[in-house]
């Protein structure tokens, strides 16, 4: 059974419609990764004025910490958060070591 995911993060109100572009067309081996360590369902929401978005996955594999560790390893994706990094505003409270931050499931229906 897949796992589901939910995390927060800010960003700059002038990077909104770059981001929101990038987005649209996210770059083939940024997904291809993705999709390699069993992330599904991948969604982002956001929230004007506020600023804030939503991400929302599922994860489908059997160790997240390796399948996050091959994410972070990957050169495309690495290019594709130093695009997209600096236009995100992470959260003070989060927690250490977390860029978007994590949210606890509390409610979901079948």
């Amino acid at each position: 059974m897949a796992q589901r995911m939910g995390f927060v993060i800010g960003i700059n109100p002038a990077d909104i419609p770059r981001y929101k572009e990038l987005h649209a067309a996210v770059w083939p081996g940024v997904l291809a990764r993705l999709k390699a360590s069993n992330i599904t369902n991948y969604s982002i929401f956001l929230r004007e004025p506020e600023n804030l978005m939503f991400g929302y996955w599922e994860y489908a594999g059997e160790d997240f910490e390796a399948d996050m560790a091959a994410i972070a390893e990957d050169e495309v994706t690495q290019e594709w958060w130093a695009v997209c990094g600096p236009m995100q505003r992470a959260l003070e409270t989060r927690a250490e070591g977390e860029w978007w931050a994590a949210m606890e499931q509390v409610f979901y229906l079948e």
